[in-house]
């Protein structure tokens, strides 16, 4: 509950950010929506989209359920028109000047007031503002929105540059377009278009707030909190007001006040008519810093800049912002390649997070208390650090409020995704203005540390063979693309991040090493896909080392509850049935990946349940091992953002989160991995080498307690140790020979058990395995378990006489979460986990199952 009125404050905040000396009149009501060459209108809702539009008129199915996906296709190739009237405020009548404004248009729209044509909108990330009062009347306004089709418009420019741009994950056939990729042309989300995890739903609709925003005399159109400054000691702070004016205002005041209402700095200045940029300069003392996850509170201050003339409030801003320091330090290592690592507040930070992308492909349907969960559940699994994907969008405005209130460091990239663009003209002009609305709107957000070019764009061109390909076949075309993409990564955006956040950090794309060239393992951030992509084991992660892995993913199946929602009928509940393929955009060799690996490291399932368990368990294991090498490898190793947190739709998918928000058995390894003291074992050659990880600000004293125990129970070697650990570093506690651990058993027959405490009376507790899983020896085991009411669910209590390896709890429910589960069971040692549900322990009971590494190798 306190999560959802937490939201509901960030939104009445939000709105706070706003010039409160407007009137504002939202335009969200009344509005119909239909073909533009057919009579027929319906209800629609604003901000939407059409394909929800006509989901609600029950003209098309839900494109998520089944096949139904398919049959939607037809929708972006029709031009729709919404149509709304109104009567405008008397509120907003008495200002002199009315502007109408779109926070966002999905994507090529012409806009027209009262048979006036006022817009041409052609980028869906801008956001519009038109004068307008001189158009309106009293009543019965009309506002109308022809929304023209984008395979449409196009089209044609694909016809133009046939074969000079390329996007990776355009879907086009499944949109009917054969190989017309024309996700390039369009400044819009590209996963709209389809990716290897998302479908193809390419929308259209006024998918932000519209809006009358009035004004006189004065208003302020933008103010910029720049931290010049900042330390432990002060912050020097520049607010940086712009202010646009019908008149010249000689005697203006910008006065800046604190959350009190106390002023804290006062200039007088004259104001000429048209726009005008003042500075005012204050300075905190003793200032309470933006902390990240793990390093500190992240706290915030609220100010406020007003503009006063004659004694009169002219206009008014408020915003909230965290006061803190970042740095990323790209310096040359003792070898001479180029580091990647973050400095917060003068503290070098691991990252630990997740790869982002939108959380639906109908952008309008995410909920507040959506968001609040998706990363309310990052929070929950130890993260510190998001990465906005650029396939996606430049998110709502609460994404980021609820980052800079949970301490969530926020990697920013720019709208460019695994594809080659025309960056020219126009299009190029469209995306500076893209990058001016989008900064100036998110810069004063403190969870925002980095601002990337794009994602695999460049190491597309450079390193996936499409520079050498074009070279070959088109040496003038490769010669405009790679200027191109070069004069929009290293020239346009680079620009423009500078000019209007100084002091922020750019880099031009991820993965990043040096200029002309693709990504490396030695410099920059790198993407590893050689396990899971290239079929290298899972051990693999290893021995693979970067300075900061941006990216790095093992795909899995969501549980079977959840598969239940999509597929409804059981006749197709096998991997490669048609509706499964489809819910599969990884297309028939991501599936074959996964069987491999699942063959490989766990054995054979025996049913289309237990291969499910088994994917989520190989994607677990496979994140798990990845991220306790990362940490093992620091300092030289200082980031770990796997990919990808959550779906835009019910997949077969990298994600840990499925669509419906259920965590996957990724993310509860992930939560275990992350946590701030960390234990790790790693086999090298004849010996066990046991690290400790310490995330915390504070030397600890641990003591590691390690015990061999037999998969039925039996003690075989235990010793403790004891070791003075320093923060923000990875220490070998113990090196031990595995004769000496295992005496006269075999490796299939053991379990590693370590217990590690710190001083601080901080504790970890972790299994390894010296075997392939598959060969393990497990036995079978009864399993004795009570469920018991507390408040807000039940807990469970289970206890085995065996070991068991990845015990999964599944509820036959649709919305529950459990705050641990694939765990291990030591025999005799009893586990308990919190279940909330509105549930009674009595069907808990009832609809509660289990299945385990031991279950799905019984015969």
């Amino acid at each position: 509950m306190r999560g959802l009125c937490l939201v509901i404050i960030l939104m009445i905040s939000g709105s706070c950010n706003q010039m409160l000396a407007e009137q504002r009149q939202y335009l969200h009501d009344n509005w119909t929506f239909g073909l533009t060459h057919q009579s027929s209108r319906y209800p629609a809702v604003v901000p939407g989209v059409v394909h929800t539009d006509l989901m609600r008129q029950g003209l098309i199915k839900d494109p998520y359920i089944g096949l139904n996906e398919r049959d939607v296709q037809w929708v972006d190739k029709e031009d729709w028109l919404y149509e709304t009237t109104f009567r405008v405020t008397d509120g907003v009548l008495a200002e002199e000047h009315v502007d109408l404004c779109f926070d966002g248009l999905d994507t090529y729209a012409d806009v027209y007031l009262n048979d006036h044509k006022i817009l041409e909108a052609d980028n869906m990330f801008r956001r519009w503002r038109i004068d307008v009062k001189s158009l309106l009347r009293v009543d019965n306004n009309v506002l109308r929105v022809y929304f023209h089709s984008p395979i449409k418009v196009d089209m044609p420019k694909w016809e133009k540059h046939s074969g000079l741009y390329d996007a990776a994950n355009d879907q086009s056939e499944n949109g009917g377009l054969q190989d017309r990729k024309l996700s390039v042309f369009a400044r819009k989300a590209g996963y709209h278009y389809g990716w290897d995890w998302g479908p193809r739903l390419v929308t259209s609709g006024i998918w932000r707030d519209v809006y009358m925003e009035a004004w006189s005399k004065a208003r302020i159109t933008d103010v910029y909190l720049h931290q010049c400054e900042v330390s432990k000691q002060k912050a020097i702070v520049r607010d940086e007001v712009q202010i646009e004016t019908d008149i010249d205002i000689p005697n203006a005041v910008i006065t800046v006040m604190d959350n009190k209402g106390r002023s804290v700095v006062q200039k007088k200045c004259s104001l000429r008519k048209g726009q005008n940029t003042v500075s005012v300069d204050f300075v905190i003392k003793n200032p309470r810093l933006w902390w990240c996850r793990g390093l500190g509170k992240p706290e915030r201050y609220t100010f406020m800049t007003n503009v006063v003339a004659d004694g009169k409030l002219m206009a008014r801003n408020e915003q909230r912002i965290g006061l803190r320091s970042v740095r990323l330090v790209m310096d040359p290592d003792e070898k001479g390649n180029s580091q990647f690592y973050f400095v917060l507040n003068g503290v070098r930070v691991f990252a630990k997070g997740t790869n982002y992308i939108p959380q639906d492909n109908f952008l309008t349907t995410v909920t507040p208390e959506r968001y609040w969960q998706t990363l309310r559940d990052a929070v929950l699994a130890n993260m510190n650090m998001i990465r906005v994907w650029g396939g996606g969008i430049y998110e709502n405005d609460i994404f980021y409020d609820l980052c800079d209130e949970m301490g969530l460091m926020v990697w920013q990239d720019f709208m460019f995704a695994c594809s080659t663009y025309p960056a020219e003209g126009d299009w190029l002009e469209s995306v500076r203005q893209e990058a001016d609305d989008n900064i100036r709107r998110l810069r004063n957000h403190p969870c925002i540390v980095l601002w990337c070019g794009g994602n695999e764009c460049l190491d597309a061109w450079y390193n996936w063979g499409w520079k050498g390909r074009m070279e070959k076949t088109d040496p003038e075309g490769a010669r405009l693309v790679e200027q191109q993409q070069e004069h929009l990564y290293y020239d346009v955006l680079q620009e423009i991040t500078s000019q209007l956040v100084p002091d922020d950090i750019y880099t031009p794309g991820s993965p990043y090493s040096v200029r002309g060239h693709g990504s490396d393992d030695v410099n920059g951030d790198r993407h590893f896909y050689g396990v899971g992509h290239r079929r290298m084991p899972v051990s693999m992660y290893n021995q693979e080392t970067s300075h900061f892995f941006s990216e790095y993913g093992m795909q899995s199946f969501p549980e079977y509850a959840s598969v239940l929602r999509y597929a409804p009928d059981t006749t197709t509940h096998d991997i490669g049935s048609q509706l499964m393929m489809w819910h599969q955009r990884g297309g028939v060799e991501a599936n074959k990946v996964i069987e491999w690996y699942v063959n490989n490291e766990y054995g054979h399932p025996r049913d289309f349940r237990q291969f499910l368990y088994a994917s989520q368990l190989l994607q677990g294991d496979a994140m798990r091992t990845a991220i306790e090498s990362h940490r093992r490898d620091m300092p030289h190793c200082m980031g770990s953002l796997l990919w990808q947190h959550n779906d835009c739709w019910p997949v077969a998918s990298w994600s840990t989160r499925d669509y419906y928000g259920h965590w996957k058995a990724a993310h509860y390894m992930v939560r275990h991995a992350f946590e701030p003291l960390l234990c790790s074992a790693v086999t090298k050659g004849d010996s066990l080498l046991v690290y400790a990880v310490n995330d915390l600000q504070l030397r600890q004293q641990v003591r590691l307690r390690l015990t061999v125990y037999t998969l039925s129970g039996q003690t075989v070697h235990t010793q403790t140790q004891t070791k003075v650990i320093l923060p923000n570093t990875s220490t070998l506690l113990l090196k031990q020979s595995l004769s000496e651990l295992l005496k006269e058993h075999k490796r299939e027959d053991v379990v590693v058990n370590m217990s590690l405490t710190a001083s601080s009376g901080v504790a970890y507790e972790a299994n390894s395995f010296l075997c392939l899983q598959k060969d393990l020896r497990l036995l079978p085991a009864k399993l004795a378990f009570q469920v018991d009411a507390v408040d807000g669910g039940c807990i469970i209590t289970i206890k085995s006489d065996k070991f068991v390896r990845a015990l999964a709890i599944s509820l036959d429910a649709e919305k529950y979460w459990l705050d641990k589960n694939y765990f291990d069971l030591l025999p005799g040692v009893p586990v308990q986990c919190f279940l909330r549900s509105s549930l009674s322990p009595a069907d808990v009971r009832q609809r509660m199952t289990f299945i385990s590494l031991n279950s799905m190798k019984e015969q």
